[in-house]
């Protein structure tokens, strides 16, 4: 960005935003070099306003969530970051009613818990993963057989012009860990049809989810969740992708700081001093291998930005 996209970004965001922000700081990877700037959106009006400059300047920009399923490159990041807060992080709800309004900033953690206190079923499935709402629509999140598509009503968007939009499920397409949408659109808001249960049923079917997660998965280390997809036909036809990395004889290899998880080897965990160097030249190896191995090419599911 040029000082005065600099200085247009200031005047339109005010104090909210930061430049030659330490990525590191903002994903669970604890990995990255810097983004040109870093801003906490907290409403609608003023992020419509701030994406509509950023598409017409042809500044690059993406939503961050809780990072928790990025990996960014040393040399850092090109354009802007936008975390949603305020209003872009609130829960709304009629009482009486099971569809839930979530704003795109929400983390999931807080969802679960509301959803826990109301006694509302059908995303306890999402217990114990790091992400937002919108994180989690966007590359439609799932885990034990469950897609969050399967809850969405209805969400809201910012499209690359500024405007917001809404859209019925009916004309949303998902995919595997997708959601189909162009570059630059932002998931702001989603609704969520839920089913009426007690708050003991609730809390027992996330208690049982995430003690799962926590004896199959390497949650003690930095990591971003699952590094690859399960390839077409997994688990039935096709090993899923951690079973194919432990078939490669991969558990437990090390690039620097980065290892293939002797836990879950579709983990790559940082044990401490990783560069996002390490872990994707640990990425690239073990797609090598997997391909060599099975004859299988593994696609990742995590988002890799930077230069």
């Amino acid at each position: 960005m040029t000082n005065d996209q600099k200085r247009a970004l200031e005047q339109l965001t005010g104090e909210g935003v930061r430049f030659h922000y330490p990525m590191h700081r903002l994903t669970t990877y604890k990995v990255g070099g810097p983004v040109e700037a870093f801003w906490e959106a907290g409403d609608l009006g003023t992020l419509k306003k701030v994406i509509r400059y950023l598409s017409t300047a042809g500044i690059p920009y993406g939503v961050l969530g809780r990072g928790s399923n990025l990996l960014v490159k040393d040399n850092g990041i090109d354009g802007v970051m936008i975390l949603l807060n305020g209003s872009l992080a609130v829960i709304d709800h009629n009482p009486g009613e099971t569809h839930v309004w979530a704003g795109g900033g929400v983390h999931l953690t807080d969802l679960m818990n509301w959803c826990r206190q109301h006694g509302l079923s059908g995303l306890e499935f999402l217990a114990g993963i790091p992400g937002t709402v919108g994180g989690a629509v966007a590359m439609n999140a799932g885990a034990f057989g469950q897609e969050i598509n399967e809850r969405i009503e209805t969400l809201q968007f910012v499209l690359p012009g500024g405007t917001a939009v809404e859209m019925n499920r009916s004309e949303l397409k998902f995919s595997y860990r997708r959601l189909h949408m162009e570059e630059g659109r932002l998931v702001t808001k989603a609704s969520f049809s839920l089913n009426r249960d007690t708050p003991e049923a609730v809390s027992a079917k996330m208690s049982g989810f995430f003690k799962t997660r926590k004896r199959t998965q390497p949650l003690e280390y930095p990591s971003a969740g699952s590094v690859f997809k399960n390839p077409p036909g997994a688990p039935f036809s096709t090993p899923g992708a951690g079973r194919l990395i432990e078939n490669a004889g991969l558990k437990g290899k090390r690039i620097g700081g980065a290892e293939v998880s002797e836990k879950h080897a579709n983990f790559i965990v940082n044990k401490g001093g990783a560069t996002a160097k390490d872990i994707l030249s640990l990425m690239d190896l073990v797609r090598l291998e997997v391909k060599r191995a099975a004859g299988i090419d593994l696609e990742p599911e995590i988002r890799v930005m930077g230069k």
